[in-house]
């Protein structure tokens, strides 16, 4: 005997989301021009919301596009955000304007990775940072999270390991607190159980103020007989209208102290063809 499993109706859904940005019906209500009754009745079933009001409560949900759509579907209407595959010819000009980014960027290092950290295009600067890893952590798909935290990875050349990964993990708890992503989360459990190699967990100690006091936390990472310090920048596409370009995020190394740009930029022949 099978039990079917009933997926849960929008207000079921909105309430979740309602919950998890710690907002009142009241509050809700008042950001959506709405009543609190109302609310109360989308959220028990006892009213069904139109498409617009659907898309009105996502939007001061801050409801990741992808939910967006689960969330119309669950109130019985067709998904409004189209998810384009990165290689289609629609996507052509998004490709060229961030490959013309990622080598104007050089010879920092940049990357662009989607919602689980997979990566997608990167400079020639990266290939510093790679020296050295595991060759079965660098076939494609790359994941830029294992790439980073494990043991054959650059894990053991990173000074502050415990310091930058416990950021990393942060950063991906604070995700998943935000959005349902089950391929995300399966990739924290991974990431955040790997062993921390024998060396280069803190080997250099915490990060502290010296000759050149970070203004954020940097990575530190060792390279060629040398210690390299960047700052990790996060950018992400304003007001996206489609799921895949929505869940795309462009990371850059920002040199964080003089002697980090000055070698990099010595070194720029060596990055290029």
């Amino acid at each position: 005997m099978t039990t079917a499993t009933v997926a849960p109706g929008v207000g079921a859904l909105l309430r979740e989301w309602r919950g998890r940005r710690r907002i009142s019906q009241l509050e809700l209500a008042l950001r959506a021009d709405s009543s609190a009754r109302h609310i109360s009745f989308i959220e028990t079933g006892r009213s069904r919301p139109s498409q617009e009001m659907v898309l009105k409560l996502a939007d001061h949900l801050d409801v990741p596009v992808r939910e967006r759509n689960a969330l119309l579907i669950a109130a019985g209407y067709a998904p409004r955000f189209p998810e384009t595959a990165l290689d289609a010819p629609a996507m052509g000009t998004l490709r060229a304007g961030m490959e013309r980014l990622l080598t104007g960027y050089e010879p920092y290092p940049a990357l662009v990775v989607d919602g689980t950290y997979t990566v997608i295009a990167a400079n020639r600067g990266i290939g510093l940072i790679l020296d050295g890893v595991a060759d079965h952590l660098l076939r494609q798909p790359m994941n830029a999270m294992r790439v980073t935290l494990h043991p054959e990875g650059i894990a053991p050349r990173i000074r502050n390991l415990r310091q930058w990964r416990g950021h990393l993990l942060d950063q991906m708890e604070r995700q998943l607190a935000l959005m349902r992503s089950a391929p995300l989360r399966a990739l924290y459990e991974e990431v955040s159980a790997y062993p921390l190699p024998e060396r280069g967990a803190d080997e250099g100690g915490a990060v502290s103020g010296g000759e050149h006091a970070p203004f954020a936390l940097p990575m530190m990472i060792e390279h060629d007989g040398r210690v390299l310090s960047f700052i990790s920048t996060i950018a992400t596409f304003n007001t996206p209208m489609d799921v895949t370009v929505s869940e795309l995020a462009i990371e850059t190394l920002l040199p964080a102290d003089p002697e980090t740009a000055a070698y990099l930029q010595a070194a720029r022949p060596a990055v290029t063809p």
